[in-house]
């Protein structure tokens, strides 16, 4: 409640961030001018945002903080959206297949991302990005820095594209397009996958799938190795002293989750490093997977651990579906 406290009461507010009377958004603006922007545009821009407090509201509360993995799953991990992915890739072959090459990302995995994001283009957001961005590096402390970086990126994104920053919509957190990357991500890791000289993630399937596959290339994905191996808990307690599901780099040797109960279904080398994953139920079982690199990797995408197994069991059931169909 306190950090709702802190903000401003006012919703919906349009000019709060008019660079005449907000300081932060003046300086903001003598920044990007400085970098060679155009500074009436940008001010034109900035004072024409509208702080959004249900913006606010959504970010205090994402799913993958309240959610048991039964509860995400089911938001995700429906027939419709496995068939959605088989006919996405059915409809992009060749950039697939060219993306599976260039960056050794398997189809499934970027099929899985553009249908746990945006169900493959049908949902992209409806929130218009600079009212996210706004709402949130200047009325949401605290990530105020982290949301300011992006909305200055966002204005230079738009600035140097010819881009008109009023029209572009995407989610509550401000991130775009078929595959949702936040602004700083489309800067980095975008690419013009079709070589029409646009990178274009809005409107144009492959330059989401090149884009999607060079981010995970970029964050050191793995070709031609697994994301998970199932595991068993020995015993019917689980270990106190297992800290499960952070999203970061394998850190547990598997010989040390054995010698407290866990233990993989399948030969590992003891010294391997892990993620020990924990998935809960309505019913109270619980699963266990130990999460390896390519895990890790996923968690770069959206650091949850619920996130990275929705994509990995929607990229597994999509794979399915195709080889079945084969």
């Amino acid at each position: 409640m306190a950090m709702l406290l802190a903000v401003s009461p006012l919703v919906n507010a349009a000019g709060e961030y008019d660079p005449s009377t907000n300081d932060q958004a003046r300086a903001m603006v003598d920044r990007l001018a400085q970098s060679g922007l155009d500074r009436r545009e940008l001010t034109t821009t900035l004072a024409r945002a509208s702080r959004q407090q249900k913006i606010i509201d959504a970010i205090s509360k994402p799913a993958e903080h309240r959610l048991r993995w039964d509860q995400y799953r089911n938001i995700f991990i429906k027939p419709e959206r496995v068939a959605g992915g088989v006919d996405f890739i059915r409809a992009h072959r060749d950039a697939m297949a060219r993306a599976e090459q260039e960056y050794g990302v398997p189809r499934e995995i970027i099929a899985a991302i553009i249908g746990v994001e945006t169900w493959y283009g049908r949902h992209t957001g409806s929130y218009r990005v600079i009212d996210a961005l706004t709402t949130l590096a200047f009325d949401y402390p605290p990530r105020s820095d982290f949301f300011g970086r992006e909305l200055e990126a966002f204005l230079t994104l738009t600035g140097e594209q010819g881009l008109d920053p009023m029209e572009l919509k995407g989610s509550y957190a401000g991130a775009m397009g078929l595959p949702q990357f936040m602004p700083s991500s489309y800067q980095a890791y975008a690419v013009d996958f079709d070589n029409d000289g646009i990178k274009d993630l809005w409107k144009e399937p492959v330059d989401a799938i090149g884009s999607v596959a060079n981010y995970f290339a970029e964050h050191g994905w793995r070709s031609g190795q697994p994301l998970t191996v199932a595991a068993h808990l020995e015993g019917a307690e689980k270990p106190a002293d297992v800290d499960f599901n952070q999203a970061k780099p394998p850190y547990m040797r598997v010989a040390d989750l054995e010698s407290r109960g866990i233990t993989p279904d399948i030969a590992i080398s003891g010294d391997e490093e892990v993620i020990p994953l924990m998935l809960d139920y309505a019913d109270g079982h619980n699963d266990y997977l130990l999460g390896l690199h390519n895990f890790y990797v996923i968690t770069r995408y959206n650091h949850s651990h619920l996130y990275a197994m929705a994509v990995t069991t929607l990229a597994e059931q999509i794979q399915a579906a195709l080889q079945r169909e084969s």
